[in-house]
């Protein structure tokens, strides 16, 4: 059974909206390839929480490159101004 628009499994319920949202647009994915739905379900909150685990910890990494470059000063386009 898809689900949309504020429909989601249970176990979906409190995760942050944005994970919610995309696991289940994966987990409808996963439906329409003809997985069993308690098999889509687990993997869609699994992969949408590792898609969002992975995108914070790569802004982490840059914010951090970025600081260590520059002394941990803030980058100035126009230094001699």
């Amino acid at each position: 059974m898809p689900w949309y628009n504020g429909d989601y499994p249970p176990s979906y319920k409190n995760q942050p909206v944005k994970v919610r949202n995309k696991a289940v647009e994966i987990a409808n994915a996963l439906l329409a390839e003809g997985l069993p739905e308690g098999v889509a379900i687990a993997a869609g909150l699994k992969r949408a929480r590792e898609a969002f685990t992975h995108k914070s910890r790569s802004q982490a990494r840059k914010n951090t490159s970025s600081k260590e470059r520059n002394g941990g000063k803030k980058d100035v386009e126009n230094s001699d101004l």
